[in-house]
This record gives structure tokens, C-alpha cells and sequence, in this order.
């Protein structure tokens, strides 16, 4: 892989990108439309080429993938463009806004032969990989309920709610630690505090087919940063904080029934797994970088991102419900 990769949006997230992509010799150029973000980041990579027009893009033959990193709402029209020029496409969560939107560029990425991935950076975390091996191991016995919680006081988004900006990770990660199982039930509820009609914070919860509940609460609206996944089992529980240094613990308690037949819970205590330390977007995009070479799928290809769709669309349709009246 040599200079054959272009960055889509140089913004807050698309940085983090332009980095790494730089750093390890994929960077062709970034597609930058807003003069005011292509001086800030010229004044911090000089030597990258930068430029605004996209039909220099999509006409290049050297070009032959692009990473998407531009708002949310965009996602669909540039990905259906640049399937449809003939290059491979890594878009940042989510796929589209719409089931729809989602089908569709599936379908072009099958037809073009080309490569769709979206960007779950979660599901390349080395704690997480290890979370995920462990659990296939049986390390935790049966799960019994996942819950994840993502929440901050930050940035508060106009163009997308705080489920499908903060979520889409959340989502990725059940499904992965649930080898896909199917979500039988999708409820949420929420409430919009600072943008009236813009969700800022919602609770999710899920029925899955193999048995597992779970719930998800995100919020822009919080005290301090937390990004944490708790995951019970029969045997053991396991906490993935992404915001602590010690990344992945496992508590070892068990319950027993007493001579009466009533509950005791016996704790232990923690202790932590270690993992392989690599940066999760890095590993994205080596990822991503391999298919290209390969033509193998992506971990996180359109199909898992059509399937985390369908579930923000359940959850989408089911806050509306819940806070309308009558």
C-alpha cells in the first residue's frame, strides 16, 4: 500500500486520520472543502497535499480507496459516490441514517466489487479482541446481560441525536460479543434538554434471540466522561473502561444458594487481563489498508453495518413513540 488512500473531512475526528493515515505512508491527499479547517490542519501536516475539489478525486486512477470523515448526514451521498467511481470506501459509523440508505450502498459496494468497511473502531481494540476471544473461550460461562454506558459533557451535535452518534459503537460491540445474534425487542426512551427535537440523552434496552438483555445509556449531558462496558456471566463478570488505564478487569463472584434456598453473593476480587497495547484506529486502518490489498471483508464490512443500523432505526422509532402522547 503506497499513497493510494484519500481522507473525505479534516475535522475534530478526520485529524486523528490524517495522522495516522500519514504516518503510515497511505495518505494521497485530503478532500477538505472548509478553507478555515484546510489551513489549520496545513499549519499542522505542511507537507500533506490538500485540495477541494472532488472531481479530482474521483477521477484519479491512483486513488483507489477513500476514508470517509465528514458529519453524519453526509455519509450516504459521498459513499454512493465513491462506490460508484470505482473506489474503496472506510466511512466513519454510521453507514448511512436510513436502513434504506444502508441496503443501498450495499448493493453498489457488491456490484462495483469494492470494498465497503465502516469505521466501528471499537471492534479493533486489543481489550476488546481479548474481551471477545475470552468470552468465546467460556471464560465468563453463559452471558447473562450486557450493559454499556457512553457518556460526556462535550461537543452537542445539531445534526445527528446522541444515539446515532454515541450508540453506533455500543451497538457494534453487542453484536460482536453476541456473534450476531438477533435483537428481538429494541426499546428506548430519552429526552431532548438543549436542542429541542435533538436527543441528548437516551437509554436503549435489548432482547436478543439467544436469551441476553442488555441496555445502552449515552449522554452529552454528563457530570464527567465514562465509556464503560459491563458484561455479566455465569461464571465471571468482565469491565471494559476505556477511560481508565487499567482498560480490562475481570471480577470473579459467585453466587450460591444458602440452606434456605435464598441467594449469597460471594465477592472477589478483580483482577486485570492484559492485552496486546495497539492504537485502535491504527489497527482500522491496517485493516481496512489489508481488504484493499486482499479483496478479503472487512470486519466491520456494509452487512455489520447495515445490521447496527436496523437497530438504531428500531430505537429511533421507538423514542418517538415513547414521547408522544395518547
Amino acid at each position: 500500500m503506497n499513497k493510494k488512500i484519500v481522507l473525505i473531512g479534516a475535522g475534530n475526528w478526520g485529524k486523528n486520520h490524517l495522522k495516522n493515515l500519514e504516518n503510515l505512508g497511505f495518505l494521497h491527499s485530503v478532500l477538505e472543502p472548509a478553507p478555515e479547517i484546510a489551513e489549520l490542519r496545513k499549519k499542522e501536516f505542511p507537507y500533506v497535499r490538500y485540495t477541494a475539489a472532488e472531481t479530482d478525486i474521483l477521477n484519479d486512477p491512483g486513488v483507489k480507496g477513500v476514508v470517509i470523515a465528514a458529519p453524519a448526514a453526509q455519509h450516504f451521498d459521498l459513499t454512493r459516490r465513491y462506490l460508484s467511481a470505482g473506489k474503496d470506501v472506510l466511512v466513519e459509523k454510521p453507514l448511512a441514517l436510513t436502513v434504506k440508505e444502508g441496503k443501498e450502498l450495499q448493493a453498489i459496494a457488491r456490484k462495483e466489487e469494492r470494498i465497503l468497511m465502516v469505521g466501528h473502531i471499537l471492534q479493533y481494540h486489543p481489550a476488546v479482541i481479548k474481551l471477545k476471544e475470552l468470552v468465546d473461550a467460556g471464560e465468563l460461562g453463559e452471558i447473562r446481560y450486557i450493559y454499556s454506558n457512553r457518556l460526556n459533557i462535550g461537543k452537542l451535535r445539531t445534526e445527528e441525536n446522541v444515539l446515532w452518534s454515541f450508540a453506533p459503537h455500543d451497538i457494534s460491540l453487542l453484536l460482536m460479543l453476541l456473534d450476531g445474534a438477533e435483537a428481538l425487542l429494541v426499546k428506548a426512551h430519552g429526552g431532548a434538554y438543549v436542542n429541542r427535537g435533538i436527543y441528548d440523552t437516551t437509554l436503549t434496552s435489548l432482547e436478543f434471540a439467544n436469551g441476553v438483555k442488555s441496555h445502552i445509556f449515552v449522554s452529552w449531558l454528563h457530570p464527567f466522561k465514562e465509556q464503560k462496558l459491563v458484561v455479566v456471566g455465569s461464571k465471571k463478570m468482565a469491565v471494559f473502561d476505556d477511560v481508565s488505564e487499567d482498560k480490562l478487569k475481570f471480577y470473579p463472584h459467585k453466587i450460591e444458594f444458602d440452606g434456605q434456598n435464598i441467594p449469597v453473593a460471594h465477592k472477589a476480587e478483580s483482577y486485570i487481563v492484559d492485552f496486546e497495547k495497539k492504537e485502535p484506529l491504527k489497527e482500522e486502518l491496517l485493516h481496512f489498508a489489508a481488504c484493499m490489498e486482499t479483496r478479503g471483508t472487512p470486519k466491520t464490512d456494509g452487512k455489520e453495518g447495515l445490521r447496527v443500523l436496523e437497530i438504531l432505526e428500531r430505537a429511533q422509532a421507538s423514542l418517538r413513540g415513547a414521547n408522544r402522547a395518547g
